[in-house]
């Protein structure tokens, strides 16, 4: 059964690129301090030996944040999963296995895509963690492209696709050449959000991991 994995919470250079995407991404971190939207994550994993193609899955759900550092992902289909971050612990619950693992937050997210969405209102306090560069437009999107500075993480490279200012696209590769897209739809900035939409309290009965 395909479990995700909170490396999934990607270098690309042309002379069109276009700085659209820095500003966009400046914009977001500066104008949007919540967000609710639909979601659906492709996972492909590269081709291996006698595989015609790569393998994809893909799931959906609904996906909320409010900054600082607070975010979940309510994962609907194939799995039931839930995805939290409270601003202090990681949680994540798989529905199925009854099972919560349980994370420092701050030691978890370090350079992962989440950061770049929900952690900080500004890029240049980013730009202490991720290297940026502007990437071509593409799929009627501008894209920013943005590098971890810490080359010994799970994530290799992420690019981050706007529509019209607003969160499209987040697609990121790992280091063993798997990639997951995210694409957004339904997007609504700056919603007001219960005061308990990002806590969360590990079901009666269900195995609490700390890893």
């Amino acid at each position: 059964m395909y479990r995700l994995t909170i490396s999934f919470f990607v270098a690309i250079t042309s002379i069109n690129a276009s700085a659209d995407g820095l500003k966009d991404i400046e914009n977001f971190l500066g104008n949007t301090r919540s967000g609710t939207a639909r979601f659906t994550q492709t996972v492909t994993s590269p081709v291996r030996a006698g595989e015609a193609a790569p393998r994809a899955r893909v799931s959906s759900g609904q996906f909320a944040f409010a900054r600082p550092d607070r975010f979940r992902f309510d994962y609907r289909k194939p799995f039931e999963q839930t995805i939290v971050a409270d601003g202090t612990t990681l949680w994540l619950h798989d529905a199925d296995l009854n099972q919560v693992t349980r994370r420092v937050q701050a030691q978890a997210l370090g350079s992962t895509p989440a950061a770049l969405v929900a952690s900080s209102a500004s890029l240049a306090k980013l730009a202490e963690v991720f290297e940026f560069k502007a990437a071509p437009d593409a799929e009627g999107l501008s894209w920013v492209q943005a590098t971890p500075k810490q080359r010994e993480g799970q994530i290799r490279l992420v690019r981050v696709g706007f529509a019209q200012g607003q969160l499209a696209v987040l697609d990121m590769e790992d280091s063993f050449g798997q990639r997951s897209t995210v694409r957004f739809e339904g997007f609504q900035s700056n919603v007001a959000l219960p005061a308990d939409a990002f806590r969360f309290t590990p079901p009666v009965g269900a195995d609490v991991l700390r890893p």
